[in-house]
């Protein structure tokens, strides 16, 4: 080698170690992800050295992590055309295809890179993100432990098996399989000790699949750390309100709320009082809801959750027009959002809106396959509009002697969301051992039922009832109209008309005494647990007689779930003629009486549990100018949901309110009723 080539070697290595020191600011940009910085650093370099591959290269890393990653892939596009061998140009392209979300191209490219060199540590690591975010979660878990094989301890890969196992623990919950998650959220906190994001998910899960005491128990765990604590409470709240304690949920809120501090970052500052509103909500308190919700829209103008709180509290008083105005809010700025679209959901099949409903359900199904709440909210809106049969019998008898035995089998079957054919049979005997008389009766009926607006439907069954005694056989037409609507917010009302055999006992069938009724049920529900039932009925018999009935209920709801209230009753009844020989039929008669209700009904019954319901009153009654009588009535029923579409219960009654016969009657009712919805699915959906 000449002495001239020896000189330019040691001068072109003179000048890369000046240029590389020249470049060590922008190194350090991009080491501590000032990446804005570094952009404009290399850029500068570029200028004076335009064909810097280093510098081209660092350049578009520096664009791609400050939000330009179009830009960043056309760079290393550019170096790859130049450089097609350079493993290193290589890795950056196929990072910035992550960048752009390109996922299935960097899958072909990552996989390429592995093959190339299969102890790649960056290009194993990506390998892995890329299959991540392709939801391929265990071939993704397999690449990044071949990662930390070649770099054992890698925060940055212990970082994406983290995430990797967040992803495929919600995979597995997605599918319902609460254990395999459950596994793989463990297994996160064997490298990442109570790794606070994990243990959310770890609760979360225990939350879904209702075991809410080791949901309590993580929350705990979380709340060791002091800069949690907070959102543990917040945690707690939730499972208190899913556990049916709201009051419970109310107080953790108020604690969470009370604990923050000038230290609380504006994120927990959000959860912490989003939290709250809704403990109020829950409990019922609008007034104070409604003040923090017109707070939070001023501070936090067009904001989903702000939205879906109102949403929610509107939802709650029954302003459903609202509600889905601001579900619609929600939508306009994401489309995609799990509570607009099933909180609409909820807000549409609440107005009876049930087409739409199905709709919204399933476009959040297919934002969120397999969602246990979307799928549930199908489930349920599928039974009501599942054919179902219910078959009752039923023994009655009362201190006159009378004794019956009903069996009756009432179908219903939907056609769609609007249409529905109704069909009914009953049997029943009746007899008197004292006055040695009895009775048959039979009926069979067809109707249907529809929905001419969200808000009206209309309901018309007619048939014939056929009668056989001991003195007489006879057959009569029987049928029932009526009207149900929903006037105005909180407020039911039915207006109808039926015409029906009285059967009640032997004397009465003989009778032949058929009742022409009008008449109008009216309840009017309220946001602070006041509710008022009122039902009228004007009857035409066909002995010429007539009757008024007027019944009103005000009562007060205490507890939700159960249900329990308790309120006071007035019933008048007046005949224009009096037959006390044939039935009961008084001038006047009035029944004041003050009674308590406790139920779990079978709506909200969970799938293997029992449901029951317990009532009792006690009052006065007025019979003409006669002095008060006290009364009583007591009835009970219990049952077992065996599943969705199917139940049963047993029910029992006894009262000593003077009805049909007299004076002194005492009546009781014993019955067993089974309900099965027959078809798995409504005949509509596939």
């Amino acid at each position: 080698m000449n002495f001239k080539l020896l000189l330019l070697l040691i001068g072109l290595l003179f000048s890369f170690a000046g240029f590389s020191q020249e470049m060590k600011e922008g190194f350090t940009y991009l080491e501590t992800g000032k990446n804005k910085e570094a952009a404009t650093f290399f850029l500068n370099i570029l200028a004076e050295y335009p064909t810097n591959k280093t510098a081209k290269l660092c350049y578009g890393r520096a664009v791609g992590l400050s939000g330009s990653p179009a830009m960043a892939k056309k760079i290393f596009t550019e170096l790859l055309s130049q450089y097609s061998n350079d493993f290193e140009i290589k890795l950056n392209y196929a990072e910035s295809l992550l960048w752009n979300s390109e996922f299935d191209e960097a899958e072909k490219f990552y996989g390429q890179l592995t093959q190339e060199k299969s102890q790649s540590f960056p290009a194993l690591l990506g390998y892995a993100n890329t299959l991540s975010n392709l939801k391929k979660y265990e071939e993704a878990l397999i690449y990044v432990n071949k990662a930390l094989q070649v770099l054992r301890g890698n925060k940055n890969a212990l970082q994406s098996k983290k995430y990797i196992n967040l992803g495929y623990a919600r995979q597995y919950l997605g599918k319902r399989d609460y254990k395999k998650s459950i596994e793989i959220l463990n297994s996160n906190l064997g490298f990442f000790t109570d790794d606070t994001e994990t243990l959310l998910n770890l609760a979360n899960v225990y939350l879904i699949s209702e075991d809410f005491e080791n949901a309590a128990k993580i929350y705990q765990k979380i709340g060791e750390d002091p800069s949690n604590k907070i959102t543990a409470l917040n945690g707690l709240a939730l499972m208190a309100h899913l556990n049916a304690n709201d009051k419970e949920a109310l107080e953790i809120s108020k604690d969470a709320l009370n604990q923050l501090d000038a230290e609380a970052t504006s994120d927990i500052i959000k959860q912490t009082r989003e939290r709250h509103v809704q403990a109020l909500i829950w409990n019922r308190k609008y007034k104070e809801a409604e003040t923090e919700i017109c707070a939070f829209l001023k501070q936090y103008p067009n904001e989903n959750w702000v939205f879906s709180l109102r949403a929610t509290l509107n939802i709650y008083k029954s302003n459903f027009k609202k509600s889905i105005a601001d579900y619609n809010s929600i939508l306009q700025n994401e489309v995609r959002s799990f509570d607009g679209n099933l909180g609409k959901a909820n807000a549409q099949k609440a107005m009876g809106l049930f087409d739409d409903a199905y709709e919204s359900a399933e476009t959040t199904l297919s934002f969120y396959d397999n969602q246990k709440d979307a799928t549930n909210f199908i489930k349920k809106l599928d039974l009501q509009f599942t054919p179902t049969a219910t078959l009752k019998t039923i023994y009655n008898f009362d201190n006159g002697n009378n004794k019956a035995y009903n069996y009756l089998i009432d179908m219903v079957f939907p056609t769609s969301t609007k249409l529905s054919f109704l069909g009914s049979t009953n049997y029943r005997t009746t007899q008197n051992n004292v006055l040695s008389s009895s009775a048959k009766s039979s009926s069979f009926s067809l109707g249907v039922r529809y929905q001419l607006r969200p808000s009206i439907s209309f309901k018309a069954i007619a048939g014939v009832s056929n009668t056989s005694s001991d003195v007489k056989d006879y057959s009569k037409l029987i049928t029932s109209i009526a009207f149900e609507m929903k006037p105005f917010k909180l407020q039911n009302l039915e207006i109808g008309y039926n015409r029906a055999i009285q059967d009640f006992n032997t004397a009465l069938l003989n009778r032949e005494l058929v009742q022409n009724n009008f008449y109008a049920n009216y309840n009017i529900s309220s946001n602070f647990n006041f509710g008022w039932f009122t039902q009228y009925f004007y009857t035409t018999q066909n002995d010429d007689n007539t009757r008024n009935l007027l019944f009103t209920s005000l009562y007060y709801n205490i507890l939700n779930k159960p249900i329990l209230k308790t309120g006071v009753n007035y019933q008048s009844i007046t005949f224009t003629n009096q037959v006390p020989s044939i039935y009961f039929s008084p001038e006047k008669f009035n029944v004041v009486e003050v009674f308590v209700d406790l139920l779990k009904d079978e709506q909200s019954a969970k799938i293997k549990n029992f449901f029951y319901g317990l009532s009792g009153a006690i009052g006065l009654q007025y019979i003409e100018d006669d002095e008060a009588q006290s009364t009583f009535r007591v009835k009970g029923n219990f049952g077992y949901k065996f599943s969705d579409a199917c139940l049963i219960d047993l029910y029992a009654l006894h009262s000593n309110i003077a009805s049909a016969t007299a004076a002194g009657f005492q009546f009781s009712e014993i019955g067993l009723r089974f309900k099965y919805a027959f078809l798995r699915n409504p005949v509509f959906r596939k």
